[in-house]
């Protein structure tokens, strides 16, 4: 979801590695005085990704793991770079891999069947056939899902009551199969309130400005989910709405704070923290990932930029004090 520089590999907290550690079963426990290796890959740099590793980091910590040499490599929003993260992970027998972002988990669980994998921000583990089902996972992968229930549903119903926009502009990667499950939903909320979808589609960052400027003259409102491609240059998109007056809306808080007009979303530290806690039942406690069920956010709040609303030509509505926080 970010513009990347480059691979980087962090390690961090740790001294030793634990040789054959990937080699034992995934529900084995480990040994607590010993210091165990977990491969991160993540699909993007971005500041919602970014929070999620970090309050990984503490889950694992609070779920008392404390001797960790956490391995990190960033893609660049590269496919065949997530693979090679993936299988290089498994080449170095790491005890657990986080895979953080859909691409990054699927490229992982097609890696090993054996390796413990936890996930966050992946929209639709069954769809992206990482589990079996949320309830039970069934196989060697587990971990936090970014779709908070509420979330489409509550998004659209504001585009619909509050702002009463005819039609909205979707801008999305086609090719990005969390997207394509999030547009889907949008469409069928957009239906209950005869709004409707205008679709814009990029296969690149570089599409993703003239593609928001395709819309523009027949979308009322722009939603742009928790698309990897378009929220990588979503200043572009951004300038697009400012400059026509379009609300921009928002998949999450990290894009309100960025210049979006607002969103229903909740802080990926928080579901990173989740997943941290995940790992640790599974390296401290000897837990299966496929016994283990996938976890949903567990807050939801609605957040409007005031500057970016101002910028729009959104007005502020007072009622709305009473169900969002505002940024400035």
């Amino acid at each position: 979801m970010k513009t990347w520089k480059g691979i980087v590999g962090v390690s961090t907290a740790a001294v030793l590695l634990l040789g054959g550690c990937g080699k034992s079963d995934v529900s084995s426990k480990m040994d607590r005085d010993k210091t165990v290796t977990i491969g991160v890959t993540q699909i993007v740099e971005h500041p919602s990704l970014d929070a999620a590793y970090k309050g990984f980091q503490k889950g694992v910590k609070d779920g008392g793991v404390q001797h960790v040499d956490f391995k990190y490599k960033v893609a660049q929003g590269e496919q065949t770079n997530s693979v090679s993260i993936a299988k290089t992970f498994v080449g170095d027998k790491v005890d657990l891999i986080f895979a953080n972002a859909t691409p990054s988990a699927q490229h992982a669980a097609n890696a090993t069947k054996r390796i413990p994998i936890v996930f966050t921000s992946v929209t639709d583990p069954v769809g992206a056939k990482l589990v079996k089902s949320l309830e039970a996972p069934g196989t060697n992968v587990t971990g936090t899902t970014d779709t908070h229930p509420e979330a489409i549903p509550k998004t659209v119903e504001f585009i619909g009551k509050e702002i009463k926009a005819k039609s909205v502009g979707l801008l999305y990667n086609k090719g990005e199969q969390n997207s394509v499950v999030q547009i889907e939903k949008v469409k069928q909320e957009l239906k209950k309130y005869n709004v409707k979808a205008v679709e814009a589609t990029v296969a690149k960052s570089a599409d993703v400005k003239q593609a928001a400027a395709s819309l523009v003259g027949r979308a009322d409102a722009f939603y742009v989910v928790t698309d990897n491609t378009v929220v990588s240059t979503l200043p572009s998109v951004i300038s697009v709405a400012e400059s026509k007056k379009i609300p921009l809306f928002v998949g999450e808080l990290d894009s309100v704070k960025k210049g979006g007009f607002a969103a229903y979303g909740f802080d990926y530290y928080d579901i990173g923290y989740q997943a941290g806690k995940m790992a640790a039942k599974i390296l401290k406690d000897g837990k299966k990932p496929s016994d283990l069920p996938v976890e949903f956010p567990k807050k939801l709040k609605l957040v409007i930029n005031k500057k970016a609303a101002a910028a729009m030509n959104v007005k502020l509505n007072p009622k709305w004090n009473s169900i969002a926080e505002y940024i400035d």
